[in-house]
């Protein structure tokens, strides 16, 4: 079963956002190669797409000890530059608004995170830690975060 939910009509179509169940993974993985991508949904992995009406981007979110680990943010180049990726994380943070959601991204994209609520951050789970530590040994990343804001006692 596909867990549909919120449409969008952007001027002539609608576009869903969907979680898929694990046995529909591989329509991520599917999407990610076609785009000549290396990222892929693992299993454990909560995988959401954009459809319109096929998958026009994709993200994983996975669970970690503290929140989740947001990884496979990609959206097709013809969609790009028309809120695909806003929409799409901010409808999976809203699913996930009592939990923090960390993730590692190129310098240039910072500014676009920071526009969805994320922030730099050099606080980490312990198994967020030692990734990044292995993975800035090839790539220049940033950590960032989106903590969930206290709730109000009034």
């Amino acid at each position: 079963m596909t867990l549909k939910s919120n449409a969008v009509t952007n001027n002539t179509t609608t576009q869903h956002i969907e979680r898929l169940p694990a046995l529909q993974h591989p329509l991520l993985n599917k999407f990610y190669r076609s785009h000549a991508s290396r990222m892929r949904a693992s299993p454990e992995a909560e995988a959401w797409v954009v459809r319109n009406p096929e998958i026009i981007a994709g993200l994983c979110l996975t669970a970690i000890t503290e929140g989740y680990w947001l990884t496979g943010l990609l959206v097709a180049p013809e969609h790009r530059k028309h809120g695909v990726a806003q929409y799409l994380l901010q409808h999976t943070q809203q699913a996930h608004s009592n939990s923090p959601i960390w993730l590692f991204c190129h310098p240039d994209l910072i500014g676009f995170y920071q526009h969805t609520g994320f922030r730099i951050t050099e606080q980490l789970p312990e198994q967020l830690k030692n990734r990044l530590s292995r993975y800035q040994k090839h790539k220049n990343l940033v950590a960032m975060h989106r903590f969930v804001e206290p709730a109000s006692t009034d």
